[in-house]
């Protein structure tokens, strides 16, 4: 009985296992078919400047160190645009009567995925980390809350609002949007990049600040907790 019982479970281990292996090959397809043609799925060895104002979407080679899972199944289903200005912001904006604004027919719409397909992509997805070493990982510390001062260093102290929003219509477009950031990223992420943005991403036109690990540790916390109404 015992025997049966380890054999029926083993078979079902092993079922499971190709299973989620047959999910991600799967996706490497979609992957290949559906995003390739605007984002990177394998470390580039062109890291010029024209190579970044030229590409149409974010390098993705990382992605399993960047992104939660959950949010990128619900996203591929339903995108939103998550860089109000496009990839390069020069290349979509217009002058408007008290300055630039979006040239939103320059914008083009990301496509869906369904659920199925969605899965099998964002488990693709999650197996990319990129080279080793590229995220810092263990150096946040989730378990403090970030200081009163957290959201000051964002909006006014360190000029992140110049380029990003956190909704309420305020904020920069030139950035991607952190709204709902701590749906989107991993901690990690967000404490590496904002440590040294051009580490992961080369020639990237963000700043590397000279910060104190105490307000590196209070940004990464406020951007962390920033989350849609499902996320909260």
């Amino acid at each position: 009985m015992m025997k049966a019982y380890l054999l029926a479970a083993m078979v079902g281990a092993g079922f499971l296992a190709s299973s989620l292996t047959a999910s991600a090959a799967d996706g490497s397809a979609i992957l290949q078919s559906q995003c390739a043609s605007c984002h990177a799925l394998t470390q580039p060895e062109n890291t010029s400047l024209d190579r970044l104002w030229e590409r149409k979407g974010p390098d993705l080679y990382y992605a399993g160190v960047k992104f939660n899972k959950p949010w990128l199944v619900k996203w591929l289903q339903d995108p939103v645009r998550i860089r109000p200005a496009g990839e390069f912001y020069r290349k979509h904006i217009k002058k408007g009567d008290k300055g630039d604004v979006v040239d939103e027919s320059t914008l083009t719409v990301h496509p869906k995925l369904a659920q199925a397909d969605a899965e099998a992509a964002a488990d693709a997805l999650m197996a990319l980390k990129g080279p080793e070493g590229l995220i810092e990982t263990g150096k946040y510390d989730a378990d403090k809350k970030p200081s009163p001062m957290a959201k000051m260093l964002f909006t006014k102290l360190r000029g992140c609002y110049a380029c990003h929003s956190i909704g309420g219509g305020k904020g920069g477009l030139s950035g991607s949007s952190l709204e709902t950031a701590g749906d989107r990223l991993q901690p990690d992420f967000i404490y590496s990049y904002i440590k040294d943005p051009q580490k992961i991403d080369k020639g990237i036109w963000m700043p590397k600040l000279k910060i104190s690990e105490q307000d590196l540790q209070n940004l990464t916390g406020y951007i962390a907790q920033l989350k849609g109404k499902e996320g909260k």
